[in-house]
Order: C-alpha cells, then structure tokens, then sequence
C-alpha cells in the first residue's frame, strides 16, 4: 500500500511540474509557400496561413458549467485527445473519457498538414495521443490512462450534469485562407495514420516513463 501511495504522488508531482509545457503550435506559411512551425503567434497573421493546434484550450465545455472541482481539475489538467477516423484504439479512449465523464477536447489527424503538426507535438505519428496537463500519452492502455487521470485528480465516476454535451471534434490544423493570392502547392492527399497497439502489459509504474 504505501509503495502505491509513493508512485502516485511521484506522478502527481509530475503532472504539477509539467502543466505549463502544454503549448498551441503554430503553422505559418508565407507568401512565398514556406512553412514554419513556431510556438508564438505571428506579428501579423494576415501575412499568411496560421494554424493553431495544442492543448491551449483546455478540454471541451459545451453546455451547463461543470462542477466547482472538476472545473479545477480540467483548468490544472486539461485534456486533449488526438484521433484519426477508422483508429479503433482512438474510439476505445474516447469511450474511456467520455463514460468516466472526463471533459477533453477532440483534434482530428486527418491530413499532411494535421500529421505534420502531430510530429511537431508528440515526436512521432502514432495515433491515439492524448495529453493530460503536461504528460503526453502515446497508444491507448485502459489501465496506464486510468492511472494518470486519477494522478491528475478526475474524479472516478462521472460528474458531469446531464445536459452538458461534449464539444465537436475539430481539426488538428484550421488553417486560414491568407488575405493576399498565393501560388501555393495543391493540397497535399489524405495520408494513412497507423494506430498504436496497446502494450502487451501495462505499466505498473506509469511515473516511471520517459517522455
């Protein structure tokens, strides 16, 4: 007992120390068609194609105010899930939040662009990806996402009142239309995303990984 009692407060004390790293990520591209990715906003975003993606925003809210702790909690932790269509392991962590009434905000890989900027964000392509606060989380594990939402101080059970309603899903990159004509490249096609298979065991010591 007090060997799980100390792996808990190690990984609390992580997601307290790691809270601030959640960052949007922006995509810029010039008028002449080169791409940077860059943390800060540009001076002027109308001098060309900005796309803000990341856990800025916390998790979704739509509809009544959450209760005053879980409200906290979500504040502190936001959580932020990355998913693709036809991804199972991606529905089996949506599934997980959304029974145990866990508000999070949805961003869908479904494009160059959108796995251009999910590289920037977890160093890889492997889909599900989520973060909660600080701590990124790569593959689904039932178990290891537990772990980490109980750490962070969600509660076990759904709080959420019954009218609150989840908030859509939305692109991981929106990226807008420059007010200057460009000669931009064609779009580039829909490329496939491979999900993550979920560890053969999970992890008893989630605190323990190195991201």
């Amino acid at each position: 007992m007090q060997t799980r009692i100390t792996l808990i407060g190690t990984l609390a004390l992580a997601l307290l120390g790691q809270t601030s790293l959640a960052q949007p990520v922006y995509k810029i591209v010039g008028p002449d068609g080169k791409v940077t990715f860059s943390d800060k906003p540009p001076a002027s975003a109308d001098k060309g194609k900005v796309a803000a993606s990341g856990t800025a925003s916390g998790g979704g809210n739509s509809g009544p105010d959450l209760p005053y702790e879980l409200r906290q909690v979500a504040s502190k932790y936001p959580v932020t899930l990355y998913t693709a269509t036809g991804c199972a392991p991606c529905d089996a962590g949506r599934a997980l939040l959304k029974n145990r009434g866990i508000p999070f905000a949805e961003r869908t890989v479904s494009t160059q662009e959108d796995l251009e900027a999910l590289q920037r964000l977890a160093g890889d392509k492997s889909l599900p990806y989520a973060t909660i606060g600080g701590q990124k989380l790569k593959g689904f594990s039932d178990l290891e996402w537990s772990q980490y939402l109980n750490a962070a101080g969600y509660p076990a059970a759904s709080a959420l009142p019954k009218a609150y309603r989840f908030a859509s899903p939305t692109p991981l990159v929106a990226v807008q239309k420059p007010t200057t004509p460009t000669n931009s490249a064609t779009k580039p096609a829909e490329a496939p995303v491979e999900p993550v298979a979920p560890p053969a065991q999970a992890p008893s010591n989630p605190a323990g990984i190195t991201f």
